[in-house]
């Protein structure tokens, strides 16, 4: 399973997802902990893909919208009607064969279910004035994802300093060099 991004909120996660196939979604759906890994989704299909990524786009607006002092209504509207919708079964503890106990979920949950719980994740974001002082947007290069920096003092710039963070100090020091060089 690839390494999520882990913005610190769940739909923030899945607003920074490509989405571009039904095992990326499968991925990221085990990988947020929406569904345990034990749990095969089988109706997941393109149609789930579609309304996953629509409902990451108005994630996506919103919190931009946000970020940039705007209003993405449009968005919002259709963030309300998700999240309106039921939620998934509920978890429940189940023993396994050699006796240890495992998450599963009470039945198998559906795809109005799962963007429900997703939709949920950004009204609590996007209506909790705590939450919403934490939000950032990336300051790497060609990265436009968003987080909520809880870093000690609150100083935190790059969604990940492995990989953005990274590719601007290598940036920092090449400049240095061909600087030091020039002179």
């Amino acid at each position: 399973m690839a390494v999520r991004f882990d913005s610190g909120r769940i739909c923030l996660d899945l607003a920074a997802q490509p989405l571009d196939r039904t095992e990326a979604l499968d991925q990221f759906l085990h990988a947020a902990g929406l569904v345990p890994v034990t749990t095969t989704l089988r109706a997941l299909d393109a149609h789930w893909v579609a309304h996953f990524r629509e409902l990451r786009d108005c994630v996506g607006a919103l919190v931009n919208a946000q970020l940039d002092g705007e209003c993405a209504d449009r968005a919002l509207e259709r963030l309300n009607e998700l999240a309106a919708a039921s939620a998934p079964p509920a978890p429940r503890a189940v023993r396994t064969e050699t006796g240890g106990l495992v998450r599963a979920l009470s039945d198998e949950p559906d795809c109005r279910a799962l963007l429900a719980a997703v939709a949920r994740d950004a009204v609590d974001l996007l209506t909790d004035p705590a939450a919403r002082a934490l939000l950032r947007r990336c300051e790497g290069d060609n990265c436009r994802r968003c987080y909520l920096d809880t870093s000690r003092g609150r100083r935190r710039r790059w969604c990940s300093s492995e990989t953005c963070g990274n590719r601007e100090r290598v940036a920092r020091h090449r400049a240095a060099r061909r600087a030091h060089v020039a002179v």
